[in-house]
């Protein structure tokens, strides 16, 4: 068992880090959707997790130490069944639980390309994943582990985009990933409006004040009051997360400037 008792705060002497990254340890935030492929939908589509596992394993080998949150959208969507008219509380659980499933999806389609994985949920459940415990995630990654978090913050009325920044704060992230359906944040729609202009860099009280849809408000402003960069591209096209680790302009990056 990891030694939880020392604090593991930075990298390990024999970080095998490749000089030419710009971020050694990332939170990347999927949305439960992405787990769907291009097409969306519901449920897993067993190619795309693995197309996404490959990817995330590319990164790893370059000595990216590499925590997740999942969404569970693709599954059950707690504001949704709060709108029908079921408890919010009971309904956000449930799309904890989701997120669970999602997680130890990849876990399995990271392992089987090569990545050792931990599961750490923010409620028990022993039986399938460990409880989330800041020192040992710390440990687990320097160890050369990728390391899930699922089940959100374990409370209901958080999303898991304020998960994956507050998961962020509590491991030293160097940065927030948000993978995404388009290239980053445009000034309108991209999906609506062809000439929706790209931004390469945004501010977070710009991000706020717009109240640009990309991510939950409670999180770009838990990342702006704790200087935490957030990196905002497309999933879908490959190689773009070891590009952004990189520090390339993939995207647009949310940061004070």
């Amino acid at each position: 068992m990891p030694d939880v008792t020392s604090p593991p705060d930075g990298h390990t002497p024999d970080d095998a880090s490749s000089p030419d990254l710009c971020y050694q340890r990332i939170v990347l935030k999927l949305s439960g959707e992405a787990l769907c492929g291009e097409e969306g939908g519901f449920g897993i589509k067993v190619e795309t997790l693995r197309d996404v596992a490959t990817e995330l394993a590319e990164v790893h080998r370059t000595g990216v130490q590499i925590g997740i949150v999942v969404g569970g959208g693709n599954i059950f969507r707690g504001l949704k069944g709060a709108s029908a008219g079921m408890d919010r509380s009971q309904s956000d659980y449930m799309g904890m639980l989701a997120t669970v499933i999602n997680s130890l999806a990849l876990q399995d389609a990271l392992e089987k390309v090569g990545c050792a994985t931990r599961v750490m949920t923010a409620f028990e459940i022993s039986q399938v994943a460990e409880p989330y415990i800041r020192r040992r995630a710390i440990r687990h990654l320097e160890k050369g582990h990728v390391v899930i978090f699922a089940a959100g913050t374990g409370n209901p009325y958080f999303s898991t985009d304020t998960a994956a920044a507050l998961r962020a704060m509590e491991i030293h992230a160097d940065a927030l990933f948000k993978a995404t359906k388009v290239e980053g944040i445009y000034d309108c729609d991209p999906t609506k409006h062809a000439g929706a202009r790209l931004f390469g860099e945004i501010s977070y009280q710009q991000f706020l004040v717009d109240r640009i849809g990309v991510m939950d408000q409670t999180a770009v402003a838990l990342c702006r009051e704790n200087d935490l960069p957030i990196r905002v591209f497309k999933l879908s096209q490959k190689g773009n997360i070891l590009r952004v680790c990189r520090g390339e302009p993939i995207g647009t990056v949310v940061r004070d400037y």
